[in-house]
């Protein structure tokens, strides 16, 4: 398996993210090659100030680099041998089985769609995180930013797209699918929530649980799956990220918050998409780099792209 990994991507690139491929690549079994992406000089000299060898990655030579603060589809299109741009390609020439980056988002997100593009039958791709609840369980919560408008039939897909990923990469068995509201009623919430719970509540496609109010994100035993417009979803992410650094600022941690630390999960997949994709967080340490990495591999090793593309 070949796992192709954005070495530039990230506020803190290349440094954090060579530091984090060198600890994936001792978790990982031996016969995944990780296949790094950057200026070639560049990313060998940050190996040898880490006191480190190279030898055992394979370096695609990407002299450009999309930026953070660059605007995400003119660079792409002035950019055309970034680092994203030349993974995304391979990857979409079948040359790696998954692409990791904690680069620029948009400009991920715009170069996911003009090389990778949707799966046929997908109208909109999601992304999806993983909220812990306190029983070690976890809710699965899509999606959280790609869309901020939705149609009930694009909130249909994702918990199409959102149960085979908690199926086949974590496990979950006949995962029951939860619709974000204000109330658990049938007759509760906006527009787009009833029109959806009337398409979701007959569905042979998942198992429909019924609508979850936000303090249900949390419950242990309700819906794994959590659907909601990328508005709603990135509002309770950033909430929850918030809530977080308030508590690891007043030293009130424990064994269960601190499984809200995204470094523990390092990047979510794009859901939808013709190839294995994993955005990861622009302020990735070393830990979450090395998280996204093995991410990557499991959607990878779970085979989960071409069951979705059976699937629709």
């Amino acid at each position: 398996m070949r796992i192709g990994v954005d070495i530039m991507g990230g506020d803190f690139a290349p440094l954090n993210t060579v530091k984090g491929v060198l600890l994936a690549k001792d978790i990982l079994p031996k016969d995944v090659q990780l296949v790094l992406f950057g200026p070639t000089e560049q990313t060998i000299n940050q190996f040898k100030d880490l006191g480190a060898s190279h030898e055992n990655f394979e370096i695609v030579d990407a002299p450009e680099v999309i930026e953070m603060g660059d605007h995400p589809a003119k660079a792409f299109q002035q950019k055309p041998k970034s680092t994203l741009a030349v993974g995304l390609t391979m990857l979409n020439k079948g040359m790696l089985d998954g692409f990791a980056s904690g680069g620029n988002t948009g400009a991920v997100l715009i170069g996911v769609m003009y090389i990778i593009k949707s799966i046929p039958g997908v109208i909109r791709p999601c992304i999806a995180v993983h909220i812990p609840r306190p029983d070690g369980s976890k809710a699965i919560l899509a999606d959280v930013g790609i869309n901020p408008d939705c149609r009930p039939d694009v909130l249909y897909q994702y918990a199409i797209l959102a149960s085979k990923y908690a199926e086949y990469v974590h496990g979950i068995s006949t995962p029951k699918v939860g619709l974000l509201n204000i109330g658990s009623e049938p007759d509760k919430g906006n527009l787009l929530v009833k029109a959806t719970y009337d398409l979701m509540k007959d569905s042979t496609h998942f198992n429909f649980f019924g609508n979850l109010e936000g303090n249900d994100l949390l419950t242990p035993g309700m819906a794994d799956v959590v659907i909601c417009d990328g508005f709603v979803g990135n509002v309770v992410l950033k909430q929850t990220e918030a809530f977080y650094t308030i508590m690891k600022k007043r030293n009130r941690l424990d064994d269960y918050l601190d499984r809200f630390d995204f470094e523990n999960y390092g990047g979510t997949p794009i859901l939808g998409v013709n190839k294995a994709v994993i955005i990861g967080h622009g302020a990735s340490s070393p830990k979450a780099v090395m998280n996204m990495v093995i991410h990557t591999y499991q959607v990878a090793q779970a085979n989960l792209i071409q069951k979705l593309i059976e699937t629709f």
